[in-house]
């Protein structure tokens, strides 16, 4: 397991105090969540389109453009009220480049959110994984 936390830069023994951390330590515990879900991982951090993409994965042949949202508190709506209309517009940029990229046009895709929040008692996060929380009109028929 070392080589495995080694390699993300996320080391689940050193406490999450920067926000570059959390948000590295949510990208870490949403991957693993995925991948015992079936997915498997294309692209991390993927950059293009003048954002980024935190996680790209595929399931049963569809492109899954993932976002990670990460809070300490549930103050101002929590992690899932940080997908916003403005986070919308930058990952449905970014998600068209790579589809450019990579010519998945014709191949399906949808865009799931992972919401990491601090918890209580014996769970000291809790994730939330949304299916297809978003249908943008990316000008394909399907």
């Amino acid at each position: 397991m070392a080589s495995a936390t080694a390699h993300c830069g996320y080391n689940p023994s050193v406490p999450v105090r920067s926000p570059h951390r959390l948000g590295r330590a949510a990208e870490w515990l949403a991957l693993l969540l995925l991948l015992a879900k079936g997915h498997r991982l294309r692209h991390r951090n993927w950059r293009g389109g003048g954002g980024e993409i935190d996680l790209v994965t595929s399931q049963r042949g569809e492109t899954v453009f993932v976002e990670v949202k990460a809070r300490t508190s549930t103050d101002f709506g929590g992690a899932a009220a940080a997908f916003g209309e403005a986070k919308r517009r930058v990952l449905l940029r970014a998600s068209a480049a790579y589809l450019s990229r990579y010519g998945l046009w014709e191949r399906p895709c949808r865009y799931d959110l992972v919401t990491i929040e601090r918890g209580s008692g014996l769970l000291p996060w809790r994730l939330r994984h949304y299916r297809d929380v978003y249908r943008p009109d990316l000008g394909r028929r399907f």
